[in-house]
């Protein structure tokens, strides 16, 4: 145990209770989980906890659209959630959910203190409303071109472009994502938290040396640009937690949401008699790291540690922010095949090769990383199973079947081993640092240095004469004592396999504890395979589409006196066809094409682009807006002017005469057509 042991909270951003988990995400649990076995393997005291984020009106329609409460919709998405973790091994030690009571008791204290402190104003505000759905427009419901930088497609509380936030009325052009109507102005009134109050702390706090120096030089931007207060309530119908003194009005997600590291911290430490305050306390001395994206920057780094402060908590001791994930160079896309789950890749792939793979594209700057699957499967083959897992593989079976499981008594190569155990320091200083490429760099160059070593000294050739067998068990123990070390240092990438090696090498623990250890005349069990290589075979079955397949239809043919109007289909071929209604949210003429309209179309968040020969019959601007039906499993088509990703529906004879299928009023996009 360190003398100097460090008491350490860390936290990943709270996923999102509406949706599955994909690959974007996994990086930062990952990240986040690399960093903590690695706090933990050094025998610190550090506790990673997280959560779903439960709240908001994307959840409510949801839930409505499946026709269950949301209760029911968020237990059903967390156990799916913490499915996918566990699968990735992610070692939470504790998963909450921001709906507690724990997390409704913290949410309430800090809206009172920061409330009798002056730092909540009520105002009336005129807020987006959509007259189709008659509900408030949460941000996320509104695009439109952003205020600042002229952006299009941009959301209703912070622009992807340039990172600028502001009011979702403030958009050119809103668009409600729900049902496609021009939003109007309604008047309401809604708390404020006075973010301004706390400029000159906040350009303390975020020079501080707390963050990586890109994201203090931006947060330096929006600060110096003059901090707007924060809309911190929503209006009813909402699902989330009602404002204590306004009956009606509800907290905004984004407050209760980061709240919910604090609920969650809490429920761990009733569970194991632990001083909730001595983290959280204004005077304590624990540490405290967030990890997050880039897309949050300004809730945990300006918002957050404002309220904290006026709260009475302490602030974060670092917030760890990284970059997006692309997937062969480009974003992550359903019609392309690269929007891949994690329940996806587990069906396929080894959970460990992602970590290590992630592992060595991340460092601790503000990145983003590319997931280039060729290069995925050989890394992982190279690295893992030709370097690392190699030398184990060359040497064991000499030690099992010439001198009985037994290692000797001393080691051919003692430098050798010194030189790898040498390098700790440098490697400790890595994670530490979250330079895990780094790591990963100096710990296969080392593999690198054994494996050239076994090569040379040949213990093959030695084995089969008599008057050399000797000289193959201390080789071979230099080479499991190697081995031993180089897996203690990647333990906390890959910690099923460092599970398998402690079977192997029958060790109790590869903590750091035991970095100094060396095993001699120590009995090891049969070496059997620890890794296997990747096939890109499986890589590519991972990116398929998925087919939706529906159960039970009728396959027989029936008779009937009506001759077809054109070849016939079976219901087997039309159930393939999956049908959406879909938001026209952007519309332009091709050039170099007399029919032919470019339309970007909403699939309930996603976007894809579609070629249509409606020309004749619609001007462009007018159907933005508009709703629509499209074929959303039709496979994309690489015209002259780009790739087709589906087809609208339209009918009639052609030229000016074409009309669009439209759905019934109310229809949401993304709903399918049954």
């Amino acid at each position: 145990m360190p003398t100097n042991r460090r008491m350490i909270l860390v936290t990943s951003a709270l996923p999102y209770a509406n949706g599955s988990i994909h690959l974007g995400h996994m990086l930062e649990y990952i990240q986040t989980d690399i960093w903590v076995r690695y706090q933990k393997q050094c025998g610190h005291q550090c506790v990673y906890v997280c959560a779903d984020d439960a709240h908001g009106t994307a959840i409510m329609l949801r839930a409505q659209t499946l026709g269950i409460t949301p209760e029911e919709l968020i237990s059903d998405v967390k156990s799916e959630h913490e499915a996918d973790f566990s699968g990735f091994h992610i070692d939470f030690d504790h998963y909450s959910s921001t709906h507690t009571e724990t997390n409704r008791h913290f949410s309430e204290l800090i809206y009172s203190r920061v409330r009798d402190a002056g730092g909540i104003a009520v105002r009336n505000i005129s807020q987006l409303f959509d007259p189709d759905t008659e509900l408030f427009l949460a941000d996320r419901y509104v695009k439109g071109t952003c205020p600042k930088c002229s952006a299009d497609d941009q959301y209703g509380d912070n622009c992807e472009a340039c990172g600028a936030t502001y009011h979702a009325s403030e958009l050119r052009n809103p668009k409600s994502t729900l049902s496609g109507a021009v939003p109007v102005l309604k008047d309401t009134e809604h708390l404020f938290f006075e973010l301004d109050q706390h400029t000159e702390f906040l350009k303390d706090w975020t020079r501080s040396g707390r963050l990586q120096l890109e994201v203090t030089n931006k947060l330096a931007e929006w600060i110096e640009g003059g901090l707007k207060s924060w809309d911190i309530s929503r209006d009813a119908p909402y699902f989330g937690f009602e404002v204590p003194d306004r009956p009606g009005t509800y907290f905004y997600v984004w407050l209760d949401a980061p709240i919910g590291y604090m609920g969650a911290f809490k429920e761990w430490c009733d569970t194991n008699n632990f001083d909730f305050d001595s983290v959280w306390g204004p005077e304590s001395v624990a540490e405290i790291y967030h990890f997050i994206g880039k897309d949050i920057v300004n809730f945990h780094c300006l918002f957050w540690p404002a309220i904290l402060n006026q709260a009475n908590y302490r602030t974060p001791t670092g917030v760890n922010v990284h970059g997006f994930v692309t997937i062969d160079g480009r974003k992550m896309s359903k019609s392309r095949g690269t929007f891949i789950k994690a329940r996806t890749y587990l069906d396929h792939l080894d959970p460990e090769y992602l970590r290590y793979y992630f592992a060595t594209k991340l460092s601790a700057n503000v990145e983003d990383i590319d997931l280039s699957l060729e290069d995925f499967a050989q890394k992982v083959n190279s690295d893992l199973v030709g370097k690392l897992v190699n030398i184990a593989s060359r040497t064991a079976g000499f030690i099992t079947k010439k001198f009985d499981g037994q290692l000797s008594a001393d080691l051919a190569n003692p430098d050798l081993v010194e030189a790898i155990r040498a390098k700790g320091p440098y490697i400790q200083s890595a994670f530490e640092m979250r330079e895990f490429s780094k790591a990963a760099r100096e710990i296969m160059a080392l593999a690198d240095d054994v494996n050239a070593w076994i090569a040379d000294v040949a213990p093959w050739h030695l084995a089969k004469s008599e008057d050399t067998l000797a000289e193959v068990q201390p080789i071979c123990t230099t080479a499991i004592n190697a081995f031993r070390i180089l897996v203690l240092y990647l333990k906390p990438v890959t910690p099923m396999l460092a599970g398998k090696v402690q079977e192997f090498l029958q060790v109790d623990s590869l903590d750091y504890e035991t970095l100094n250890d060396t095993l001699l005349d120590h009995s090891i069990a049969p070496f059997t395979p620890l890794l296997t290589r990747i096939e890109m075979k499986d890589v590519e079955a991972m990116i398929q589409p998925d087919v939706n397949e529906i159960d039970n239809p009728s396959k027989s043919e029936i008779a009937t006196n009506n001759e077809p109007i054109a070849p016939e289909c079976t219901i087997d071929d039309f159930t393939k066809v999956d049908l959406r209604v879909v938001t026209i949210v952007a519309a332009e003429a091709v050039e170099g094409a007399d029919k032919l309209l470019r339309l970007t179309l909403d699939l309930d968040g996603e976007t894809r682009q579609v070629f249509s020969a409606i020309k004749a019959a619609y001007k462009a601007e007018d159907l933005i807006g508009r709703q629509t039906v499209m074929i959303a499993n039709l496979a994309p088509r690489k015209m002259k002017f780009g790739v087709s990703e589906g087809m609208i529906l339209a009918a009639g004879p052609g030229g000016a005469d074409i009309y669009l299928l439209e759905p019934d009023r109310g229809a949401k996009a993304g709903q399918r057509i049954r």
